[in-house]
């Protein structure tokens, strides 16, 4: 994007991802940490326990490790996909030989008898859409009834209420939970994520993905987050101040939004493609979504970005 600009990479300002800009900040990794391989008992789990408060979890490098792995765990399954969803996990089904159903949320119900998993983001990634908890689990008690799964991808979860994520229901056979340190924590490039399940499923994971799966200096580094309770607090109160004032701007812009799950706003628009390459004139590069006319922005981070965004989102002559 920068060479068919023609701006230079080191002035753009990426607000694709929906990755907190404000991110936890870690001390220097002891230099003992580098030298041994990574231990099972550095205090990892217990830190991970007591954030999420799910005993039943794996340490992965990465959420997107545990996309790609599951679909090796179950024989040929009918896999519905909830759309619009994080295209890696249709992909990791399709890749493993599965028979992927794609389907807007109001027809889960039409097609819940036939399949056999069940994948979704919650919130939901593009589009922010929030899926219920009552719902969620009337969905995965039906599906392990017979033996199948629902897996819910959480990574956006963090910025909302516990009481809305159904971590606390994760021990139970078939439900699947996903979580990752990389949007809220800010931390996409420590690799480390976390996959909440019944202990058994966790079994036949781990010894698929192998020993060593997480560097040891990320899994020193996510302990310390874990355990900053008091950044946590205080991130969750700037992020929903962040979140409301790019709602404000984006509202008198003229834009109506569709999802707000305080890292990222998503809009839609007939004018979504004109949008996008309004910002890029700018060097600022917004997440389109070309076949559901949308736009997601992320939060911008330092005071200069918000200025610099606002003034690119003043110039934009929609037509």
């Amino acid at each position: 994007m920068a060479r068919e600009q023609g701006i230079p990479l080191a002035d753009w300002l990426d607000l694709s991802t929906g990755i907190n800009p404000i991110s936890w900040t870690p001390p220097s990794v002891p230099v003992s940490i580098w030298q041994r391989l990574p231990e099972d008992e550095d205090g990892l789990e217990e830190a991970a326990s007591s954030y999420y408060g799910c005993g039943n979890l794996l340490p992965v490098p990465g959420s997107q490790s545990a996309i790609q792995a599951l679909p090796q765990l179950r024989p040929r399954s009918v896999v519905g996909i909830i759309n619009p969803i994080y295209q890696e996990h249709p992909q990791a089904w399709m890749n493993h030989g599965h028979e992927v159903l794609s389907f807007p949320v109001s027809q889960v119900d039409d097609y819940l008898r036939q399949l056999d998993v069940l994948v979704l983001c919650n919130p939901n990634n593009p589009d922010g859409r929030f899926i219920t908890k009552t719902t969620l689990l009337g969905w995965a008690n039906s599906l392990s009834e017979k033996g199948g799964w629902l897996i819910v991808d959480e990574a956006f979860m963090d910025t909302l209420p516990d009481a809305a994520s159904v971590l606390d229901k994760a021990v139970y056979p078939g439900l699947i939970v996903l979580r990752s340190l990389g949007k809220f924590f800010g931390l996409a490039g420590a690799r480390v994520g976390f996959v909440m399940a019944e202990e058994t499923l966790l079994i036949r994971l781990k010894a698929l993905i192998g020993p060593w799966s997480v560097a040891g200096p990320s899994r020193w580094i996510a302990c310390q987050a874990l355990a900053d309770k008091s950044w946590q607090k205080e991130m969750k109160v700037t992020l929903a101040r962040q979140a409301a004032r790019l709602e404000q701007l984006l509202t008198r812009a003229g834009f109506s939004g569709h999802g707000n799950t305080g890292l990222f706003y998503y809009i839609e628009s007939p004018d979504a493609e004109f949008i996008y390459r309004g910002f890029l004139k700018s060097a600022i590069l917004v997440r389109h979504f070309p076949a559901l006319g949308a736009i997601r922005f992320g939060l911008p981070g330092p005071e200069e970005d918000w200025t610099r965004f606002e003034k690119a989102l003043n110039n934009l002559e929609i037509r």
